[in-house]
């Protein structure tokens, strides 16, 4: 189908194109009836009302042609609505040409042609009328009609793709072909720089088993291999590199195309970035990808956010790469509105080092307290990992413990530094921007840092001497209480993870689905485990209620405070440093307070600084201040 306004070159174009693919050619023109073309000669437009019989019979017309061996017709088509009519009985999928150019050139061609009904005064209404179809085909009336020919028949024969991404780092080889396994045209690309010179070549080469991957060094011509609307994913470094793609793509978009950012970016830089691209009518969605390099490729837990059109648009891609839950549902759900998608993929991140530091100091209980060999430690977290404490990261640990480089454990020879890629350390901050508590991850985070300090701690080491230990004779026990210690410090990480979503979801009025968030993080992603999935029906029962204030993690915590309390004072006292576990007490027993220190503060700050305070005997709407020195001295 050829499209466009009269004078654009339709039926020059339709004849020509006709002609060079051995089809048979239709002027929509000559479907006008009598009253039509005396009605347009007259110098009046033609209204919807007319314009039903003639879209009827060309529909009807469309649907013979594509039964025998198809054919060109030019038409208007000026609204999308009569596209809908053109197409209705057609048994094969249209492909649509949109001639475009300049109303001066129009303008032009028509006050030329002679002895046409269509009057050029009516050009003005046509342009008013016409919505251009982002999935066409749309070339500049302006070249000569055999190179448009020359173009379009280019366009047709090459392959389209259903999805593009951009970055051919780890992860997005990964979902490249995580993409391609799961039957979706995709097309990808990579920058052609100094470093990255042969990664598209080599990784079109290493799959060309693929028949439905396209891979691509010129960003121009991965961009024509899309459907319109187009949607890409991007899978970049999170930053100013994000910032310089979406400036790179721009020129190559149009109205209604959809950007997915699928890397590690700060959720308030999406929101950003969504109400920039909001300016060109283009759709963004921030989306968080979990899983790691194993979790791309076989499915992550995937979390877009963003307009719910587009959202809405990209779901049907993503779920078909992603994990599945216990029923076999897409580990993939809409978060929310604006940066939601981002952020909640960076509170996964912070509930994450929390659990993984947990893990690092029962480890360090294990084996300075305890006494414990390597490969004892490796069993006792195997028969954890069978029960109530299962999760992938216990799970990873074990078998981490297992490796050896001869007769030495691996893990033994690591340095004891951690690193860290911001995600943790964003959280914490964007929780002190809610006033949300994030101990035990604030917690971790700051065990990372000081980790880093390796050269500091080695000095001080020297100064300070051996901190003198006194371990356990009562190996079993310790071990026993270890394990009931850690299942109450993981319910509370979760539980202040999860609340500070449900603070910042109120803030934003992102409305964000704490179970359905749950469930999406039960497989595919870092921090999957039986407490997860007890999240899940949890959330469901109480969605209001705060985590630790459900029947069920009531009842596990009140027994379990004291072991918890017990094993971090022992833990202490053989000077081990056991942060994690120390904040998620502290919070306990601070949570459960009924009376707290907090008026010591007041007291405080209205003494230095005349901030004020309320009164427990008085009305909470009312402030008070007192001249504290005055009243000492």
């Amino acid at each position: 189908m050829v499209l466009g306004v009269s004078g654009s070159g339709k039926s020059t174009v339709g004849t020509i194109l006709a002609e060079a693919l051995k089809i048979p050619f239709d002027d929509g023109d000559d479907f006008h009836p009598i009253e039509n073309k005396e009605k347009m000669a007259s110098g009046q437009p033609l209204n919807d009302q007319d314009r039903q019989p003639w879209l009827e019979s060309m529909a009807r017309h469309l649907a013979v042609q594509a039964k025998n061996r198809g054919g060109v017709l030019a038409c208007s088509a000026l609204k999308e609505i009569y596209r809908q009519t053109l197409g209705q009985y057609c048994h094969l999928p249209i492909q649509w040409v949109y001639l475009s150019g300049s109303r001066e050139l129009l303008e032009q061609r028509l006050s030329n042609r002679q002895g046409h009904f269509f009057k050029p005064e009516l050009l003005q209404t046509q342009l008013e009328t016409m919505e251009p179809p982002r999935y066409a085909y749309n070339v500049d009336i302006a070249k000569p009609p055999k190179t448009i020919v020359s173009e379009i028949i280019e366009n047709m024969n090459m392959k389209k793709s259903d999805l593009g991404l951009i970055g051919l780092g780890v992860m997005g080889k990964s979902l490249t072909l995580n993409l391609a396994h799961h039957d979706i045209n995709v097309s990808a690309y990579n920058r052609s720089v100094l470093g990255e010179e042969h990664v598209a070549k080599d990784f079109a080469s290493t799959n060309k088993h693929l028949t439905n991957l396209q891979v691509f060094d010129d960003l121009s011509s991965f961009v024509k291999t899309l459907i319109s609307p187009r949607k890409i994913m991007l899978m970049v470094n999170a930053g100013p590199a994000v910032d310089h793609v979406i400036q790179d793509l721009l020129p190559f978009l149009e109205e209604g195309d959809i950007m997915i950012d699928g890397g590690n970016s700060h959720y308030h830089d999406t929101t950003r970035r969504i109400d920039l691209l909001n300016q060109h009518s283009i759709h963004f969605v921030g989306c968080g990808v979990s899983g790691g390099e194993e979790g791309a490729l076989k499915g992550p837990s995937i979390m877009p956010g963003g307009d719910k059109e587009a959202v809405d648009a990209v779901l049907p891609y993503l779920k078909q790469i992603a994990a599945r839950d216990q029923q076999g549902k897409a580990c993939c759900t809409n978060i929310g509105l604006q940066g939601s998608g981002h952020f909640v993929k960076m509170v996964h991140n912070g509930i994450e080092y929390a659990e993984m530091q947990l893990i690092a100091e029962a480890y360090t209980v294990l084996r300075e307290g305890a006494g414990l060999s390597i490969d004892e430690i490796a069993v006792i977290f195997k028969e954890w990992n069978q029960g109530e404490l299962k999760s992938y990261l216990l799970e990873i640990t074990a078998d981490i413990l297992m490796v050896k480089e001869g007769d030495v454990h691996l893990v033994e020879l690591i340095y004891d530094a951690a690193q860290q890629k911001g995600t943790g350390g964003w959280s914490t901050t964007s929780a002190l921007e809610v006033g949300a508590p994030f101990g035990t991850i604030s917690e971790a985070v700051m065990a990372r840092c000081l980790s880093a300090l390796k050269a500091t701690r080695v000095e001080a080491s020297e100064h300070y001497g051996d901190y003198p230990k006194n371990p356990s004779e009562n190996t079993e026990t310790m071990i026993a209480e270890l394990k009931v210690a850690y299942h109450a410090a993981r319910v509370v990480n979760h539980a202040i993870g999860f609340e500070m979503i449900r603070t910042t979801s109120t803030e934003y009025r992102w409305d964000i689905n704490l179970s359905e968030l749950a469930r999406i993080w039960t497989n595919g992603c870092i921090i999957r485990s039986s407490l997860m999935e007890q999240l899940v029906q949890e959330y469901s029962d109480n969605p209001s209620k705060h985590t630790l204030l459900i029947d069920s993690f009531i009842h596990q915590l009140k027994g379990e405070r004291i072991t918890l309390a017990n094993t971090v004072a022992y833990s202490l006292q053989m000077g081990i440093a056991m942060p994690v576990f120390s904040a998620a007490i502290n919070y306990l027993h601070g949570f459960t307070s009924e009376q707290s220190s907090a008026h010591i503060i007041q007291a405080q700050r209205d003494y230095f600084g005349s901030h004020t305070y309320k009164r427990k005997d008085r009305s909470l709407e009312d402030v008070f201040h007192t001249d504290w020195q005055q009243i000492v001295e």
